[in-house]
């Protein structure tokens, strides 16, 4: 009987949580285990529940921007589990602790209200936006255990599970922000040291694949491409809406989004 850590997607996954667990990291995966494909990368990512323990709660879309493709050198957008036990709630202390990139991302946010199951035909946005229960403003803090992640590649960088770390998830946008248009939904952010403001930034849902709900719509679609469904309850975080804020430890992040609410995280030393 073959144990089921010789097989080439369980042994990347546990290895590269064994590295989130150290804070280690390794320029390239072994030969033995290393995904060459994106099927192969999405394959390896689908393990990681069972090698962590953790639970699905959602999803996270990475390089929704074309200088975040061109930036981890990918063709499109790349998706990632959100795990148990990294989502925390608005005004929590993120930990710094191993983490390189040391940056958080501000992003529209959208919790599902119901079920959106694999199917052979495309999901229509509106077909996936009338699934949705709720929009959060949400900042993500990513991080990767391959340096430099930059030169990874797809489907490395898919094992990794897109470079999910921990996420930031914001109070629910008031009853109306359907009217909203996301697109050109303007987002303010502020990175402090203690009150003083270190820097400020601008963004837009532009940003996101042009919309966040297209960006959600991908996902929707992606996941059905490969057999999985998108489920009641899961949130999913569609992509920075700005240059990324650089974070130091001890840092706070807040991001304004306007009429759809506030966001904010410290960043611990």
């Amino acid at each position: 009987m073959t144990h089921p850590t010789s097989h080439p997607s369980n042994a990347a996954a546990q290895l590269l949580w064994d590295l989130w667990q150290s804070g280690q990291v390794v320029q390239v995966l072994p030969q033995a285990c290393r995904p060459m494909t994106s099927v192969a990368g999405y394959a390896a990512q689908a393990q990681l529940p069972a090698v962590s323990g953790r639970a699905v709660v959602g999803w996270k879309i990475a390089a929704t921007s074309s200088n975040g493709q061109a930036h981890i050198n990918v063709s499109g957008p790349l998706a990632g589990r959100l795990l148990s036990g990294q989502v925390f709630s608005s005004g929590a202390s993120v930990p710094s602790q191993h983490n390189r990139m040391r940056v958080a991302e501000p992003e529209f946010a959208f919790t599902m209200g119901q079920d959106l199951p694999p199917q052979t035909s495309l999901y229509s946005q509106e077909h996936v936006m009338a699934a949705v229960a709720t929009l959060h403003p949400a900042i993500e803090v990513p991080d990767s255990r391959l340096a430099p992640f930059t030169q990874a590649g797809e489907a490395q960088l898919l094992a990794d599970n897109a470079c999910a770390r921990h996420f930031v998830l914001g109070s629910p946008a008031p009853e109306g922000w359907r009217h909203n248009d996301l697109s050109q939904h303007a987002v303010q952010a502020q990175v402090l040291k203690g009150d003083a403001i270190r820097y400020s930034r601008t963004g837009s849902g532009a940003w996101v694949l042009g919309d966040p709900r297209t960006a959600l719509t991908w996902l929707a679609n992606q996941l059905s491409r490969l057999g999985i469904p998108l489920q009641k309850g899961q949130v999913v975080t569609t992509g920075t809406c700005m240059v990324p804020l650089e974070l130091e430890p001890g840092d706070s992040a807040w991001a304004n989004f306007g009429t759809l609410g506030q966001v904010h995280m410290h960043f611990s030393d």
